[in-house]
């Protein structure tokens, strides 16, 4: 990885790569596969993966092949190695050869064993209660200098910026989609009083109170008993102005 490589890559690309993915998961992948295509020399192969850390088990939610995401799968079933402790204590983990290694002794025989050499691990940084990190493998020791991991470190950082924007972004179509839920629930619910007012000649507080009885007896959801009652009538499904 070079000089060069990070200059044709500014953050702006990162943008632009998660606006073109479906969604996050798409852009991880992308992230993943880029991350080790520029890694690899000549000859070299080197395995990407992105991992989750949740509360009671962690996570492969990206990787660069199914390689990587076995590779990582190692870690999990020891619960301990290079990319978890990166996430879990937010700094780098660099690993020039796992054959020499003392740390998480369980897992760097397994490690070795399925030819892992360099490793590198790396935290995203993500808001308050989020943890997660990529991993970097490579069957060869000495894989990363000094230059390689700063760049990858930086392009980390970026991404990290842009998922933060992709979460916020998901959180605001989900409110946007609740919102036009209830709003659309509310429209049926208030199309179903007016026709029990009507049938009834109730107030309308008296109607609310004969739908919510009725829904409580059939332990039905005033929602779906309201649309039965619109559609009862040959209205079909209430249309609200989100409707086109």
């Amino acid at each position: 990885m070079t000089e060069n490589w990070l200059e044709e890559h500014p953050a702006a690309q990162w943008h632009d790569l998660l606006l073109d993915s479906k969604d996050i998961t798409d852009f991880l992948n992308d992230f993943t596969m880029m991350i080790a295509d520029h890694l690899a020399g000549d000859g070299d192969e080197v395995w990407c993966a992105v991992t989750l850390l949740r509360e009671r088990k962690s996570t492969c939610v990206a990787s660069s092949s199914d390689r990587a995401a076995a590779l990582d799968e190692i870690q999990y079933d020891f619960g301990d190695g290079p990319c978890l402790t990166a996430a879990r204590e937010h700094r780098i983990i660099h690993v020039s050869d796992m054959r020499l290694e003392n740390r998480w002794p369980d897992y760097k025989d397994a490690a070795a064993a399925n030819g892992i050499i360099s490793v590198l691990g790396l935290p995203f940084e993500l808001e308050e209660g989020a943890r997660a990190g990529l991993n970097v493998y490579s069957d060869q020791p000495d894989k990363y200098d000094d230059a390689a991991i700063k760049h990858v470190h930086r392009e980390v950082l970026i991404a990290s910026k842009a998922l933060q924007l992709a979460v916020h972004m998901a959180r605001d179509r989900e409110k946007a989609a609740d919102m036009e839920s209830a709003m659309r629930s509310r429209t049926t619910i208030d199309l179903a009083v007016g026709i029990i007012m009507g049938q009834n000649k109730c107030s309308q507080d008296e109607a609310f109170n004969v739908l919510k009885t009725a829904s409580s007896s059939r332990n039905v959801k005033i929602r779906d008993l309201a649309a039965d009652i619109v559609a009862g009538i040959g209205q079909g499904p209430a249309k609200t102005h989100f409707d086109g």
